[in-house]
């Protein structure tokens, strides 16, 4: 024992000369003569935040048309929360109407299938951007989602408008899932956090606009009140669908296939310089490197494994001992973003606000709250460079944490006082002082604090 720590305390002490004669004969030498001096994350191509994202137009574009997919995505969940509680709706699938048997069920069944068909989307994904290249990716599934927002627009009867629905899903769900792995591989280090925000921008920015789309159609005579917001959703899954082409492939996916060359050449098209530039350089070589590396360690840790095989293997590695750890991490945070419940609220907050008899104000105070999750990933978008990724959210969650736990405290203390402390301020909040006012003020406000939290976080996370 004594000889071996020796021999490590001589190796560590005096350099390679003393190294044991064995272990020299195994070493591999590499010529490190043309190694970069930095790595790729550290090269910069300008300032970062705003000013980066002026500073890079073209890679501005190309971002801003891949988070169309994002935007198709918030545009159903906004457009569905008021087809929900139009009358016209009703009257065209009476199997949906509030009066009816299992409404709710059914309500929630039609809702929830676009969920099921975006999970389902996200397994297949992954193979076809590898196979064909994200931008083609991003077309196919374009194209899916059109096909089922055209069978929810004529949809004749309720079997056909859920199918068109799951069928949506599935075209949403895999645009929400490939947009960020487009924006991530063809962003500068200094404004990717950014970029990916954009994307968090182009979801809230479709919950928004969709609602007062939805709200204003609301007042149209017969099915168009309905048809036409469903049929709207076609515009930006069509925009993609066409203008990621006028874009270049992902540098990363070109060399992912053996196109080194034409890698280069994409690299230097997004970046606006010269492929001789050392920068350019360095973020290339670092591209092939990572792609030569995987490669290598897909061979060894699955020999002579291809095709689905191979697809199904690289799933179950995300489970071994070694991976759990980040699997855990990663897929927990995704997990509760969702469970938190905040899908389902946007799609069901009119009947919230009904619920708790505000019925003539329902829509209008839902609509304010989505225009607050506008606000609060605008404001990520402009410090998030600034604060960091890590910060924001541990502070996001920490606020959204306390005020969520207030609510069981505030209620039962109205329960007690039958009062409502909280000072009113204009017609909106003149609600009859009673237990159920209250508590409808405190949700009203708690809903909104909620959604400037879990807005940040979620954009943040994304980033």
């Amino acid at each position: 024992m004594d000889s071996k720590q020796e021999k490590l305390d001589d190796s560590s002490t005096y350099g390679a000369d003393h190294i044991d004669r064995k272990d020299d004969e195994n070493l591999n030498f590499v010529p490190t003569a043309e190694f970069p001096d930095k790595l790729a994350e550290k090269v910069s191509y300008g300032p970062g935040g705003i000013r980066g994202l002026i500073s890079s137009p073209f890679v501005f574009g190309a971002a801003f048309l891949a988070s169309l997919g994002g935007f198709s995505f918030g545009y159903d969940q906004g457009v569905i929360s008021v087809i929900n509680v139009m009358p016209q709706f009703h009257a065209a699938y009476p199997r949906l109407a509030p009066d009816a048997p299992a409404s709710s069920f059914w309500v929630g069944f039609m809702t929830g299938m676009l969920e099921l068909g975006a999970f389902l989307g996200c397994f297949f994904f992954p193979k076809l951007a590898d196979t064909i290249s994200r931008k083609w990716a991003l077309s196919i599934v374009a194209a899916i989602f059109i096909i089922g927002a055209i069978m929810q627009t004529a949809a004749p009867d309720f079997a056909v408008l859920v199918s068109g629905r799951t069928i949506t899903g599935i075209g949403v769900g895999t645009m929400a899932l490939g947009v960020p792995v487009y924006i991530s591989e063809i962003a500068p280090p200094q404004i990717r956090g950014a970029l990916l925000v954009l994307e968090s921008i182009s979801i809230v920015s479709g919950v928004v606009i969709s609602y007062w789309i939805s709200y204003g159609t609301q007042y149209m005579d017969g099915e168009i009140s309905f048809r036409l917001p469903f049929g709207l959703q076609m515009v930006s899954a069509g925009a993609i669908g066409i203008g990621i082409h006028f874009f270049p492939y992902s540098p990363r996916w070109l060399a992912l296939v053996g196109r080194d060359e034409e890698a280069l050449g994409s690299l230097s098209k997004l970046r606006r310089l010269p492929s001789s530039d050392n920068r350019v350089q360095i973020e290339y070589r670092e591209i092939l490197a990572e792609v030569q590396f995987q490669k290598m360690v897909l061979e060894k840790t699955h020999p002579g494994k291809s095709g689905p095989t191979l697809e199904v293997l690289t799933w179950l590695d995300l489970f071994k001992r070694k991976c759990w750890r980040r699997t855990a991490v990663g897929m927990g945070v995704a997990f509760f973003q969702q469970f938190s419940g905040i899908n389902a609220f946007i799609y069901y907050a009119p009947k919230l606000f009904a619920a708790l008899g505000q019925e003539s104000l329902s829509l209008v105070l839902a609509g304010t709250l989505n225009i607050r999750q506008l606000v609060a990933v605008v404001v990520t978008l402009l410090i998030i460079d600034k604060v960091g990724r890590r910060t924001l959210a541990i502070w996001a969650v920490s606020l959204w944490v306390c005020h969520t736990s207030s609510l069981p405290f505030y209620t039962a203390y109205t329960q007690t006082t039958g009062q409502d402390t909280r000072p009113r301020v204009g017609r909106l909040w003149q609600w009859r002082t009673s237990t159920s006012s209250a508590t409808a003020s405190h949700t009203l406000h708690l809903a909104g604090h909620c959604l400037l939290r879990y807005s940040i976080t979620h954009s943040e996370v994304r980033a």
